[in-house]
């Protein structure tokens, strides 16, 4: 069914309390495990129906926030909402004291209760009144981010259709954007401190109404947090620190250096990562989905069924229009077991971003789709995180499709943006355990707090007085899961360092790599979050290992690349001439190599492209000897940030002819080798 023609109506709440109240009283009383099944398949049916009413509802307020039917029914839906969830959790409550339980267990197996032992320790009738204004406030937030109209040049933008200006290569134009946004925020920074404030304080009095120190320990139990504690998180925080931001402050020191400006540079300098321009797709809406048509069905036959079902259907909505609501996310349609898509697109690299990353997300619960409990379609948060950030690696061979002459800018900033979010990403988690840690802290101290973290986590960020929104440490009002989804950040983080454990595979065999995914992905929510890893021959992010081993294969690239062509070992160290008499030395420890060279098929268009700069450069100051090499070209690239180099050590011994001297060298080694058995006797036979 399309989405078009998918009915709402208002859920009759009496109706549905005596739905809830009799299957929780028939699971009680069922006589026999075929009786208590029947009523627990029942309540399954009840509650994707209630789920997938509620979930039209919110998706068509997003698609327009001033639609007043909608905004009536998700005012309706924050009020009922909380009243439904205790009408489940007499249900759980049932579920678990059933003495059918090792039953369902064996049958359907053991995390759902532990999954619905962890619900029950985030929910109580006691709450309720707070649970609705919680839902009141996050609207809110939503709304005012919605409703955001931005004077630029003469036009009026929402806050992603600003977006693009952003990114500009102009830097006057570029810093202008970021002004003209920084000052929306700005403007609206009384109510955004209002409605967090709010939210904080509630938030700590429902987690001290539960028995708990605060917020933090109900915010891990309100995420389904079932195999990792708060010391994990902080072990992945320091791990990050010491490894990652060294390497991420790295790039952007590069990225500085490129773009011609002084490190550390200002907030809309470190959104360029390109002084022609960041990577930007070739085409519209229409000509991006075409091409995502095209990677799903050339990448698998499940994905390209899975993608023409989202198409057929309208379970995409890309376009940014004047009301829609900020940012994008995928849900369940459970009724009609399919996904839906939301996006804003706004022609930058995130949109075709969308079609891979919330794809990913959609084709993981579309395969899973027929699982029961339905809760287990889907992991936990950070599992599903995996689904979505590895399929944006998974697309990199269709990227010339998406980007055309970008493509190469696109794959360089894809993974240095991989890499560098994670400082980010665990910085907006370590500031909200400090938030709920400190629920009294004045908006003031908040501020303070998050400028303090920017110090630790992302030194590359210049701190003056140029965009007073970011540079006074109120930039993390932007980040919309702060304000509506505690703690859910780090689970993005966890994720990346997954998915680039799926980026190193696919640099040595794409099909053993997709093997691995769908282990993965074919495990739904059916195991908790490191067994599904395990399962898939995965390494938990919370060893430490596993994220030094992440940037040690990012980073085991070269740095710049000299063509010689007189290279001579001498003793324990290397050394080259450029006239044949006089030698320079170079350190022992550098990289030599013959020209072996394996590049992948985009750089052909570079070579193209540079060799007129070949002709330009080179040629003028050696006409009759000037070379056109590989590894120029290479270098070119790779200080340009559009390719990287990675070196392949070994302990052999090259040999190569160029002039007729080297000629009976080589074949003295060849006979050597022969007589050794490292080479036939017959080597040419």
């Amino acid at each position: 069914m399309k989405f078009s023609e998918m009915p709402y109506e208002r859920p009759d709440m009496s109706a549905l309390k005596e739905q809830f109240a009799a299957l929780t009283e028939r699971l009680q009383n069922a006589p026999d495990y075929a009786a208590a099944r029947a009523a627990f398949l029942e309540e399954q049916v009840l509650n994707k129906h209630v789920d997938t009413l509620f979930t039209l509802a919110s998706v068509r307020h997003t698609i327009d926030t001033r639609d007043k039917f909608y905004d009536e029914e998700m005012e309706f839906a924050n009020s009922a909402m909380p009243q439904i969830q205790q009408w489940q959790d007499s249900w759980t409550a049932a579920m678990l004291a059933s003495p059918y339980r090792k039953d369902f267990a064996e049958e359907y197996g053991d995390l759902m209760f532990v999954n619905a032992e962890i619900e029950r320790k985030a929910f109580s009738p006691d709450i309720m009144e707070e649970l609705q204004q919680e839902n009141e406030l996050t609207q809110q937030y939503g709304k005012l981010l919605a409703s955001a109209q931005i004077p630029f040049e003469g036009g009026v933008y929402t806050l992603s259709q600003l977006s693009p200006f952003k990114n500009d290569p102009d830097d006057a134009r570029r810093l202008a954007a970021w002004k003209a946004e920084g000052q929306w925020y700005k403007d609206n920074q009384k109510q955004l401190d209002d409605i967090y404030d709010k939210l904080t304080h509630l938030r700590d009095k429902m987690g001290k109404k539960l028995g708990y120190e605060g917020y933090t320990t109900l915010g891990y139990y309100r995420m389904g947090r079932n195999c990792y504690t708060k010391a994990d998180v902080e072990k992945f925080r320091a791990a990050v620190v010491k490894h990652l931001v060294p390497l991420a402050d790295s790039i952007y020191r590069g990225q500085a250096k490129r773009l011609g400006k002084q490190y550390p540079m200002s907030f809309a300098d470190n959104a360029l990562m390109f002084r022609s321009g960041n990577p930007a797709p070739c085409g519209d809406a229409d000509a991006i989905l075409a091409q995502g048509k095209k990677f799903y069905e050339e990448l698998s036959p499940e994905t390209g069924v899975f993608f023409n079902t989202m198409l057929d259907n309208e379970l995409l909505d890309v376009l940014s229009t004047p009301g829609k609501a900020a940012g994008g996310y995928c849900t369940s349609l459970w009724d009609y077991q399919v996904p839906f898509i939301f996006a804003n697109f706004n022609g930058t690299q995130h949109d075709v971003e969308v079609v891979t990353h919330e794809a990913g997300h959609a084709f993981a619960a579309y395969t899973n789709r027929d699982r029961v409990p339905y809760s287990t379609v889907w992991p936990s948060m950070e599992g599903c995180e995996v689904h979505s950030m590895s399929m944006e690696f998974f697309a990199w061979p269709w990227a010339e499709g998406f980007f055309g002459k970008d493509t190469r800018k696109f794959l360089y900033s894809h993974l240095a943006g991989a890499l560098t979010f994670i400082p980010y990403g665990t910085m907006v988690d370590h500031f909200q355990h400090i938030v709920y840690e400190k629920p009294d802290l004045t908006p003031a101290e908040r501020h303070a707090a998050w400028k303090e973290l920017l110090g630790i986590y992302m030194p590359w960020m210049k701190l003056d007085g140029e965009i007073p929104f970011y540079s006074e440490g109120e930039g993390w009002q932007r980040q919309k899961h702060i304000y509506e989804s505690p703690f859910y950040y780090i689970d993005y983080c966890l994720a990346q360092t997954v998915s680039l454990q799926f980026w190193a595979m696919l640099q040595k065999d794409r099909a053993n790599a997709w093997e691995h995914y769908m282990a993965y992905t074919r495990q739904g929510g059916s195991r908790v979050f490191t067994e599904l890893l395990k399962n898939a021959g995965l390494d938990s992010p919370f060893e430490e290992s596993c994220l030094r081993g992440v940037c040690e294969t990012a980073n085991g690239f070269l740095t710049s690349i000299t063509e010689r062509t007189h290279i001579e070992k001498r003793g324990d160290h290397a050394a080259y001439t450029t006239d044949g008499e006089t030698f320079i030395d170079l350190p022992g420890d550098t990289l030599v190599s013959m020209n072996f060279w394996g590049f992948r098929k985009r750089m052909m268009r570079a070579f193209d492209e540079r060799f007129e700069d070949f002709v330009r450069e080179i040629l003028p100051k050696n006409p009759l000897k000037a070379e056109y090499f590989l590894p120029w070209v290479a270098d070119k690239e790779m200080h340009a940030g559009l390719a990287r180099v990675q070196v392949l050590p070994c302990e052999e011994t090259w040999y190569g002819v160029t002039y007729r001297e080297d000629l009976p060298r080589v074949q003295s080694a060849v006979a050597d080798m022969k007589a050794k058995g490292v080479y036939p006797k017959k080597l040419w036979e």
